[in-house]
């Protein structure tokens, strides 16, 4: 879906100097912050910040986000409940996956992570972990979830593996992001690639019904970023980062929303013939979509129409993650419906 927007006055980002520099001042402050977490405090205060740091370069939210699509199509790839045993491999090892594109996405960015309201606290940008031992990190957790799936589980499930962490790397992070406002939309194909992990989990190959499902994730990624970036243009274009909302206008952004929502809601749909759902998915896809394109839709009339109030992106962000949740769990008690 193209995103060929008309560009409204560009916030002037900042020059390379002027991030090199923030990120020498960081780097200059990070023997005193490493001074300070272990300096006084409770016994033990420091391991326990100093594992808090890594978990966080992990991005644990993002990763349950991906969890949640992970196991319905498990569930509907098997027609049933899949072996426990199954089901525990493939999700420690889709964490280990989804934690190593992180940190790495985090080692990447820690340039901007140093001039972003949002992510200047990261442990990166702070300097409580070096960038040596976030690179480490990220590459030993990559190649354990790649051996993990290789060896536990199957290999077509670690060659997929393999395809998201490189997308997200290096498709969106390191070619993507800072290019084009078409980063999300493409870069997103990393986060549809649970859907694909887990079918191929249960069955060494993949399936219409599971291409129904990433198309689902697909259209869903923008409307679920973009909101954010809405709230935070002013951190993305202070790191001459061009996500859309900061090189589009409102409005044109709301109608790529409502575009991508639309095939979002398509692609749901196209599951009923492709995986026999029953009326309850039915039922839940129809109401959540269009429970979701009424948010979307919302946001459009405001930006239409400034003098109604705010664009409640935020909403609209929120309200994305409930849709996402509310689909894929109706996939999973479909299964075990019995009509």
């Amino acid at each position: 879906m193209s995103t060929t927007s008309t560009t409204t006055s560009h916030p002037q980002a900042p020059t390379r100097a002027a991030v090199r520099a923030e990120r020498e001042r960081a780097d200059a402050d990070r023997a005193d912050r490493r001074d300070a977490d272990q300096g006084g405090g409770a016994p033990g205060a420091g391991w326990r910040d100093r594992l808090g740091a890594y978990v966080a370069l992990t991005k644990p939210r993002i990763i349950e986000l991906l969890l949640v699509t992970t196991l319905p199509t498990m569930i509907l790839a098997e027609g049933g409940l899949p072996s426990l045993w199954l089901v525990l491999l493939t999700l420690v090892g889709g964490t280990l996956a989804a934690a190593s594109a992180n940190v790495f996405n985090c080692y990447l960015d820690r340039d901007i992570d140093q001039v972003m309201n949002r992510t200047k606290r990261r442990p990166l940008a702070t300097g409580e972990i070096t960038p040596r031992a976030a690179l480490v990190f990220a590459t030993v957790l990559g190649v354990v979830s790649l051996l993990w799936f290789a060896l536990l589980v199957n290999v077509p499930a670690a060659w997929l593996t393999f395809a998201a962490i490189a997308i997200y790397v290096v498709g969106y992070t390191m070619i993507l992001k800072r290019r084009t406002p078409q980063n999300i939309v493409w870069g997103g194909i990393a986060g549809c690639m649970p859907v694909f992990i887990g079918w191929a989990a249960v069955t060494e190959s993949l399936s219409w019904a599971a291409v129904a499902l990433f198309g689902v994730i697909f259209f869903w990624t923008p409307p679920h970023y973009w909101p954010l970036s809405v709230k935070f243009k002013k951190d993305y274009a202070n790191a001459g980062v061009p996500m859309l909302p900061v090189v589009a206008t409102d409005r044109r952004v709301a109608v790529e929303m409502v575009a991508h929502t639309v095939a979002m809601i398509a692609c749901s749909l196209a599951l009923i013939p492709l995986a026999g759902m029953s009326w309850f998915y039915s039922a839940v896809a129809v109401v959540s979509g269009g429970w979701f394109l009424w948010l979307v839709i919302a946001m459009l009339r405001r930006a239409d129409h400034p003098e109604r109030g705010k664009l409640g992106a935020m909403k609209v962000f929120h309200g994305s993650i409930t849709y996402l949740t509310v689909l894929f769990i109706a996939v999973a008690v479909d299964v075990f419906l019995p009509f």
